[in-house]
């Protein structure tokens, strides 16, 4: 069984393997966010993944944002397990530069009980992206196991330093071609990313 995990062992993945064996034994993968950097480590790490496409994983790789704070996993894991779900969800929308009247709106909107829902899943996200936020480049040879062709997005209108980031990230991937999605944010429409994607998964 492959599971992807932190380097202090706490698990912080899904196993793919039940899934890529009802496949077929083999599987062409998309992750988007913190999704895409687990699915990159996935492939670094071995899974059968023979093609794999990732849309805008959050690294931090310069200064044009500022590197996640060293004890910001500490702090929402205290607020998670303070049942604080409503603060955890505002740190971590915090984080990722929601704007101010939105984060003043939130509260008021639907989404807010799903997302207070699913807070206790926050500090996964983290976790699995953290050590790509410290605003430092990437070593060489980071993911060299994952050598299968592999897509780099990035969506045109989406904040500078996610996009030097995922350019950073297809510089360092073995077998990498890097693309931009016009028009698109991180919040990136089912609409543009089809045609993309079923274009370099039938290749």
């Amino acid at each position: 069984m492959n599971t992807v995990r932190s380097k202090d062992g706490t698990r912080i993945a899904f196993d793919l393997d039940a899934l890529i064996a009802e496949a077929g034994g083999t599987a062409f993968v998309y992750g988007i966010s913190s999704g895409a950097a687990l699915a990159l480590e996935a492939a670094h790490r071995g899974l059968p993944i023979t093609k794999l496409a990732l849309y805008e994983s959050p690294c931090i790789v310069d200064d044009t944002n500022a590197p996640i704070p060293g004890d910001f996993l500490t702090r929402l894991n205290g607020l998670v397990a303070e049942d604080r779900r409503g603060d955890a969800v505002k740190m971590f929308l915090r984080l990722v530069d929601l704007p101010a009247v939105a984060m003043l709106l939130m509260p008021l909107l639907p989404a807010w009980s799903k997302l207070k829902s699913v807070a206790h899943t926050l500090p996964y996200d983290i976790t699995i992206v953290q050590d790509n936020q410290r605003g430092k480049p990437f070593p060489a040879g980071r993911w060299a196991g994952a050598t299968m062709p592999t897509l780099a997005m990035e969506g045109s209108r989406s904040p500078a330093w996610m996009r030097n980031g995922m350019r950073a990230l297809a510089a360092v991937l073995p077998n990498a071609t890097f693309r931009t999605l016009e028009g698109q944010t991180h919040r990136l429409k089912a609409d543009a990313a089809a045609p993309v994607l079923t274009e370099f998964f039938a290749r």
